[in-house]
Order: structure tokens, then sequence, then C-alpha cells
């Protein structure tokens, strides 16, 4: 495996009765979670494997963040302020919610669960305490970490995108080190040393995961049917 290899690290609970969808459900999409520090490069390399893989429907969080250039509202995040958003959570609207680096971010409960319901491949960008909630409700989730392959490299990445003030940059180099120590918890880790191939190695375990035998058996429920039938 090369040092932008993939590899698997962690075991996945087994489901039960309070998974939000559980191996009893039928469900045949697949859940994707995705989560890195920030400046590991996460948003680009999902940015390249929606381009290869285009089925894959890519989960719009909710924030209470304010946008940053060139973002669109409803297309990268829905932007809302605190009182809107508190307001959501306590109506059981997210699946999972985390306060990051002194702002909210919540994942949309009723829109995930319809869409793995209907068979559709979903991608999440979240942080790993995001990732936490999820693995609890949703144990069938491939779940994926970004590792930079240098704290330098780490800290040149977030001076060189321009968007934070030196402060905020400081901030978030403090908790990365804490945010990666949780990587171990992930079912993939990868080293995004080499761009292109993170890219391959993030687009290989999505190939792979599909062909597990339960999504594979639900979305081909009438082959198996056909192929099974006597004669």
């Amino acid at each position: 495996m090369s040092a932008a290899g993939a590899a698997k690290v962690a075991k996945r609970p087994s489901p039960d009765e309070g998974s939000v969808l559980s191996t009893r459900s039928g469900a045949s999409g697949n859940l994707y979670v995705v989560a890195a520090p920030s400046g590991g490069g996460k948003t680009s390399l999902v940015r390249e494997l929606l381009k290869r893989e285009p089925g894959i429907r890519l989960s719009v969080s909710f924030t209470t963040r304010t946008p940053r250039p060139g973002e669109i509202d409803g297309a990268d995040y829905f932007f809302v302020d605190e009182r809107t958003f508190m307001a959501r959570r306590d109506a059981g609207e997210f699946l999972e919610h985390a306060f990051v680096h002194g702002n909210w971010y919540a994942t949309s409960a009723v829109w995930l669960r319809d869409q793995i319901e209907r068979g559709h491949d979903v991608l999440l960008e979240i942080d790993w305490q995001g990732a936490a909630q999820v693995r609890r409700l949703i144990p069938s989730a491939v779940e994926i970490f970004i590792l930079p392959p240098s704290m330098d490299v780490l800290k040149e990445r977030l001076h060189n995108r321009g968007q934070d003030a030196p402060e905020v940059i400081d901030h978030r180099l403090d908790n990365a080190q804490d945010e990666m120590r949780h990587c171990a918890e992930f079912d993939y880790v990868i080293i995004n040393q080499d761009f292109a191939s993170a890219v391959d190695d993030l687009a290989a375990i999505v190939r792979a995961s599909r062909l597990r035998a339960e999504p594979q058996l639900a979305r081909h429920r009438a082959l198996l049917n056909a192929l099974l039938a006597p004669d």
C-alpha cells in the first residue's frame, strides 16, 4: 500500500433496535462519513470524488457560521442563526449536531433517512464528534478519516487558503491534534500527501463498499429472486 493508502483500523458496532437504519430496514443506499482536521483537504477530496461518482448525493449541513467567500446557501451549507438552529434541534430534525470552532453544525435526519431508504448513496462531511453520533445511530455507515502528511503541511494549507484570520488558524492548529487522535475510531484512514493518490483511495473505498453483500442484495433483489427461482 502506498503512503497515501487507505487502511482499515476500527471495528463497526453491531446494529441494534435503536439504530436509525438497521440491517432489518432493507435500506440499499450507502452512507459515507468523511472527517478531517481543518486544512486536511477533506472538501477538495470530496469535490473530486463527486465528479467521479455523480451518483453520490452530498448531504448539505446546517451551520451557524457565516458564509466564506464563494459559498452558497443551500449548496455548501444551510446558513442559519443560532435561534433557528436550536429550534430545529429541539424539534428533533437533526441526526447529529456538534459545536466546532465556535459554531454549530448539524445534519438533517429526515432527509438523510429518506435518501438512504430510497437506495441513494449519501456523503457527509462532518467532524469526529458528529461521526461518533452517526456511528451510534447508523452502524453501517462507511467512515473515512483524512490525515495530513505532517503538521507543517497542515499549517501551510491553512495559511494558503486565505480564509481565516491568524488567530483562527492558531486555534484550528491547537485543536487539530486532538481531532486526529480519533482517527482510529473510523473504518478507513487516508493520508493526503499526494492529492491524486488520495482521490484514488477514496474512490476505491466507495467502489468496494458498494459491493458489500447487504446493499448489493437489496439493490438487486429481483435478480436474486430470478436466479433462485425453481425451474
